[in-house]
This record gives C-alpha cells, structure tokens and sequence, in this order.
C-alpha cells in the first residue's frame, strides 16, 4: 500500500483485460497496489477490527481473481467500483458473521453488556447502507490523488502555502508568518491551486472505473 495515490487510482480497462491472465504478476501487483488501501479504509469504516480488515481485502482481491475472466467492463451496464463494492461489502458482512456469538469490540470500560452481539444486529447485507462509506471512501481517494498530482505541478512554496492555509486550516497570519509572504500571495494560492484541483478530480471522476 506504498504507491502514490495518482498511481494506484488510476486503473483503466487495459489493466482489466490484462488481469484475465493469470501469469501477469506484474498487473495483479498494480491492481492491489490500486486498490487495497480503499478497500481495507473502508472494512475499517464499517466496523471491522485491523486484521478483519486485512482478512476482507485479501478475501476480496481472490475473488476478484476467480471471477474477473467472466467481468465485462461496459458503463452503460454497470461500472468495475459498483463490482468492486458488491464483492467488497459480501467480504466485510462474512468478517461479521465468522465472529463467535457474542463477539464484538470491547467497551471503553470492558464491563458486561446488555446489547445486542453484533452478528446478531448486522440485516441483510443487500440492506446494507454500506455504499455510502464506499462512496465516501472513493471519493476521499479521487481527492487525494489529485492533490498529489497537483502538488507536483505547481511551485512547492505555493503548495506549502496551499497546505497550511487550505488543508491544515491555518489562519493567514500564520502563513504569511511562517513562509514570509504577503496575504495577497496566500489567496492567489489558494485560488490558482483550487482551480487546478477541481479540474484534476473532474479527470480522474472521468476517467477511474
């Protein structure tokens, strides 16, 4: 889970068709480089424990593999992430349901509980608003792989202001402190830095699967 975002969300329908080949340990690399770190960030997010996590992500990359022969990319019929997230959110609810009864996260306190086990107050998952995180969890990807690209664009004392004023939410006076420039030159910052970063998500919204 190392490559940079702007690398491992950008899988195309070229490294589909190359994943139909089981030999191809380079593209099946570049897959889980693509796409592990959305998938666990979003195990985590509906309510999996670290190595539930891991489990669900390794779970659902072989999935991936035993049935990405029969996977025809068409976006009038249905796009690679809603696929993704239907195999995805199958691998967290059987995480849930491999807990022993009773099972659940500790509470703060570690005293008894008279609630529910948490196997037992998982619905249906075709009931599940687990798209929602997926969505949420895509789009904060698609957000950071265009800062990176981005970052890599402009000149770095305009970005280090970006960051501090924009991400890091300083106050101007701290910026124009801490980097020795003018107010004006942290709002034309911000303004040229902010176009080019909803330019760079409307390609990548575009163009990722």
């Amino acid at each position: 889970m190392s490559k940079k975002f702007d690398e491992w969300m950008t899988t195309r329908t070229s490294l589909l068709n190359r994943l139909k080949h089981w030999s191809d340990d380079k593209s099946w690399q570049e897959f889980f480089d693509a796409y592990a770190k959305l998938i666990y960030r979003f195990a985590v997010k509906a309510g999996l424990n670290d190595a539930e996590a891991q489990d669900a992500v390794q779970e659902t990359i072989i999935t991936v593999a035993k049935n990405i022969q029969d996977f025809r990319y068409d976006r009038s019929v249905g796009s690679f992430k809603g696929w993704l997230l239907h195999i995805a959110r199958w691998k967290v609810v059987d995480q849930f349901r491999k807990r022993r009864p009773g099972e659940g996260h500790p509470s703060r306190n570690s005293e008894k509980t008279t609630r529910t086990s948490t196997i037992q107050r998982i619905p249906d998952p075709a009931g599940l608003r687990l798209e929602i995180v997926w969505d949420e969890e895509w789009k904060i990807s698609i957000l950071e792989a265009a800062t990176e690209r981005v970052k890599h664009r402009v000149n770095p004392i305009h970005f280090q202001i970006f960051d501090m004023y924009v991400l890091r939410k300083w106050p101007v006076e701290k910026v124009t402190r801490a980097l020795g420039v003018s107010d004006d030159q942290v709002y034309a910052a911000k303004s040229r830095i902010s176009a080019l970063l909803k330019k760079e998500i409307a390609v990548l919204e575009r163009s990722i699967l």
